[in-house]
């Protein structure tokens, strides 16, 4: 008589199906997994490794500790770039989330349009990022420019958009508005999932239309907007391409203003890596902004836990 052996418990069988198809799944995931260990996880690696040495790519890393994140904590070229880096996120990001959600709010009662000026919207972020800081550059002229020409038409001094310090920044973050348009898509989307029978609703109890907007829409787009206010914020501190061809990639701009104005912290690592070859202490300025934006993340989704409505979720 044949004994019959007992599952073990807490042990599952998997029948010979299961284990074939977890084998073509695991294969069909290894070049994604094989690309994220060498593209991603190996640098990052590597990076967390020269952050503790002095390397200048000719000559071999030399281990010196907790130097380079000293050194960060001291330098006041480091303390400028984060803090013109946060001045810009802090500006940019409720700026580009407020014109976006106008923008849906408007393209959502265009009607037959809206394709068309979806398309328009969108256009914009398609466009390299050199050619934006080349576009903007031009734009943004102290004497040439075309919106200063237009504040002329109205009687209004246009001012040094690119040379003034006070306004280097606000040129920055007028230039950053160019591309809203994936986040205008975006809020249009959730805009146009909000059931039509909860306006309804709101209307018969003598809701006015910003009580609806308040008490209705808001709450019913808030995954987007929570999507689009992280999305937004690592962008913002990451800010590098546009800035760069801006006031960097131009010697004759150089010349003519305070690079302070502008100096990112991406383009401070950028300048010591590339430029400095202080490619240890750029690896440690890297590993604090991924610090920042985690935390920053972190405090973000422990926050959307009170502002955040999923439908079907109680609350």
């Amino acid at each position: 008589m044949a004994t019959v052996t007992p599952p073990v418990p807490g042990r599952r069988h998997r029948t010979p199906l299961a284990r074939r198809e977890a084998r073509w799944a695991y294969l069909f995931l290894a070049p994604w997994i094989i690309g994220f260990l060498i593209f991603y996880a190996g640098p990052m690696l590597a990076s967390l490794w020269l952050s503790f040495t002095e390397y200048d790519v000719i000559n071999p890393p030399e281990y010196t500790g907790l130097d380079n994140y000293r050194q960060l904590m001291s330098d006041p070229a480091v303390a400028r770039s984060l803090g013109n880096t946060v001045y810009y996120t802090a500006l940019h990001v409720p700026l580009v989330m407020l014109i976006s959600l106008g923008l849906a709010l408007l393209l959502k009662r265009v009607g037959r349009l809206q394709g068309f000026f979806r398309t328009v919207f969108y256009l914009p972020v398609m466009t390299p990022a050199v050619a934006v800081g080349i576009l903007f550059l031009l734009l943004l002229n102290t004497q040439d420019g075309l919106i200063n020409r237009a504040l002329g038409l109205v009687g209004i001094a246009g001012p040094s958009w690119t040379t003034d310090p006070h306004w280097v920044m606000p040129g920055i973050i007028l230039m950053s508005l160019w591309s809203l348009g994936s986040t205008v898509i975006i809020y249009l989307a959730a805009l146009q999932n909000v059931p039509r029978d909860l306006y309804e609703a709101a209307a018969i109890d003598g809701a006015g239309p910003w009580a609806r907007f308040r008490s209705v829409t808001l709450p019913m787009i808030s995954g987007a907007l929570f999507f689009t206010l992280i999305v937004n914020t690592i962008a913002s501190l990451q800010m590098f391409t546009e800035v760069y061809t801006m006031y960097f990639g131009n010697r004759e701009t150089q010349n003519t203003f305070n690079s302070d104005a502008a100096s990112f912290y991406v383009i401070h690592l950028f300048q010591e890596a590339f430029q400095f070859l202080h490619m240890g202490f750029a690896s440690a300025m890297a590993w604090l902004l991924f610090v920042i934006i985690l935390i920053i993340t972190l405090i973000q989704v422990k926050l959307s836990n009170r502002f955040v409505y999923y439908e079907g979720e109680d609350k």
